[in-house]
């Protein structure tokens, strides 16, 4: 149960939309559930002589009791009230309940107050109502509504409990706003896929993600097209910053600004600098090596697949005590995922923008990072984002298979962590970014995970048999299930690769295994074989014949070939 709040100047329009069609004509059966007091509140929707005026000018009287110099400028209070998809039906007197319980707890109308502010209960659909007041009581004097969103939350969870629906999670007051329902509509009305908001919320967190300095941010707003205006002090400093959309414009044409604090409570321009002063190490290019970087075709398998061993290092770290260290390595992981989201191929880039702006939910919690480092991740997010566009394809695609696969082991641990500390919102973000991360997944290795298959398919007999007593020697009690599963052939593949290039597969497999715990792998032959690769610096891609792979094998044996072959490399 959802209830969102806002306040207006305009009790008539407010009424109209509520008793009118709706905008899609959604609205059926107008009519009150609950009132301030029943016996004197006309209904529009069930007494055909009473009128909208009517009952605006029941709920204004008070307002329009003060001198017009004492009347509030916004005195409309409105918070509809939506029930979960999936919840039952209630009932109009279930409503009623509902409706007098939120309007106690938030002040408007506390229960044995004659004094209390003036209020409706609106039905118009089966799974919502809309509370309405207005924000002047019968004395004169204006509600004690302070956090009256954080109580409204707190009494639905308590009705949902009671009414058998569907718990939602409870927030922290660490949550970015949400838009509100005139945003929502505005964006509706004109052809928007979102609110305003969200679009700069989302394009505030690309511009920060990996940024070295606070001007690199700025000049990354401008350049996706946001207006920006900085509030500066008189010494010329720049105090805070405002965003906007080109043509978003309020009634008196002038821009719609968002300030930073406004989008969330990490854009504040004091929390980036923060940021941003434990920032990427410094990896400006000399002239010539700036030549190599736009020529470099497989910088951006490079910089994935350098980076997979940093989101590890960071899944470990959600599973130790140090809870400072963990707040920071998330921040470092949702920066990796707003690079990756935009530069990801097209067939993964909307599943990836998808789980970075859930894991954005996930990234703040209580727990502070004053002290603790993620420069290694947000070095690996400006190394992808300077690195460009991955297409997809061959040692770009697998490359990103890889990163994906370690990310969603990743947000998987960080789910763990915050349920361990009860940070529900955040769990559930978490949760839903892994679901958006497996299905990215999916898409990124099914071309490379077939080419390995290929290669497996084309091993003799003895060569398998050799690769699966390793498999029984590394890992006895999953063996069986790794041996049968669609993937073994791919895992083959990679094995008799890092054989051919000197190491040895025993060994190989159960570093892979000892990285980090597997009982949260969907799928635990991928999983090794992304980490047998990385360790042995094996192509992301197996080759597609023996002869191309035997002569590639060849070159990495010589590039990476330990002084012997039964030698173990160094994890």
């Amino acid at each position: 149960m959802v209830p969102d709040i806002s306040t207006g100047g305009r009790t008539y329009g407010l009424l109209v939309y509520l008793y009118g069609p709706g905008r899609r004509d959604e609205h059926t059966d107008p009519h009150l559930v609950a009132s301030w007091l029943p016996e004197l509140t006309p209904d529009p929707g069930r007494d055909a002589a009473a009128s909208l005026k009517q009952l605006t000018d029941r709920l204004d009287l008070p307002v329009l009791a003060l001198p017009k110099d004492r009347r509030p400028a916004r005195h409309v209070w409105h918070c509809p009230v939506r029930t979960a998809p999936g919840d039952r039906h209630l009932t109009d007197d279930e409503w009623a309940q509902v409706a007098s319980r939120i309007i106690h707890a938030t002040g408007i109308a506390e229960e044995g107050d004659s004094q209390a502010c003036r209020w409706i209960a609106v039905r118009h659909a089966d799974d919502h109502i809309h509370l309405v007041a207005t924000l002047v009581r019968e004395d004169g004097r204006r509600p004690r509504r302070h956090q009256d969103g954080i109580r409204a939350q707190a009494e639905c969870r308590r009705i949902e409990a009671e009414f058998g629906l569907q718990v939602l999670n409870p927030g922290d007051r660490t949550a970015a706003q949400r838009p509100t329902s005139a945003e929502r509509s505005k964006a509706e009305r004109t052809g928007r896929s979102e609110p305003s908001r969200e679009t700069l919320r989302e394009s505030a967190r690309q511009a920060l993600a990996g940024a070295a300095d606070e001007e690199e941010f700025f000049r990354r707003l401008r350049e996706a097209g946001l207006r920006i205006e900085k509030r500066l002090a008189p010494s010329g400093d720049t105090l805070g910053y405002k965003v906007a959309l080109p043509g978003d414009r309020n009634r008196d044409g002038e821009p719609i600004w968002f300030s930073g604090s406004k989008l969330a409570p990490d854009l504040s321009l004091p929390k980036i600098r923060r940021r941003l002063a434990a920032g990427p190490a410094d990896d400006d290019l000399s002239n010539e090596d700036q030549d190599h970087h736009r020529t470099d075709r497989h910088r951006p398998s490079r910089t994935r697949r350098s980076a997979a061993p940093l989101v590890e290092r960071a899944a470990v770290t959600f599973a130790a005590d140090d809870d400072e260290e963990a707040a920071a390595q998330l921040v470092g992981v949702g920066e990796l995922l707003d690079a990756l989201a935009q530069t990801a191929p097209a067939s993964a880039r909307g599943e990836l923008s998808q789980a970075a702006r859930a894991f954005e939910r996930a990234t703040r919690s209580h727990v502070r990072a004053e002290r603790a480092d993620n420069r290694a991740l947000r070095s690996a997010a400006r190394g992808i984002l300077r690195a460009g566009d991955a297409l997809g394809r061959g040692e770009d695609g697998g490359a990103t298979a890889m990163l994906l696969s370690t990310l969603v082991l990743a947000t998987i641990a960080a789910v763990h962590w915050h349920s361990a500390r009860g940070h529900a919102q955040q769990a559930a973000a978490a949760r839903q970014a892994a679901l958006h991360l497996r299905a990215a997944y999916r898409s990124s290795a099914a071309s490379p995970l077939s080419a390995m298959r290929a290669s497996g398919h084309r091993l003799t007999p003895s060569t398998r048999l050799r690769h699966a007593d390793a498999v029984s020697s590394a890992l006895p009690a999953r063996a069986d299930q790794v041996l049968a599963d669609p993937g073994w052939n791919a895992l083959a593949a990679t094995l008799d690769e890092a054989e051919r290039a000197g190491y040895e597969p025993a060994a190989l497999l159960q570093g892979a295994i000892d990285q980090r715990e597997l009982q949260s792998a969907d799928n635990v032959t991928d999983v090794l074989i992304w980490r047998v690769r990385r360790a042995a610096k094996l192509p992301a891609v197996s080759p597609t014949s023996i002869g191309t792979r035997q002569g590639a094998t060849e070159r990495t044996a010589a590039a990476h070939a330990p002084a012997h072959a039964n030698h173990r490399p160094r994890r």
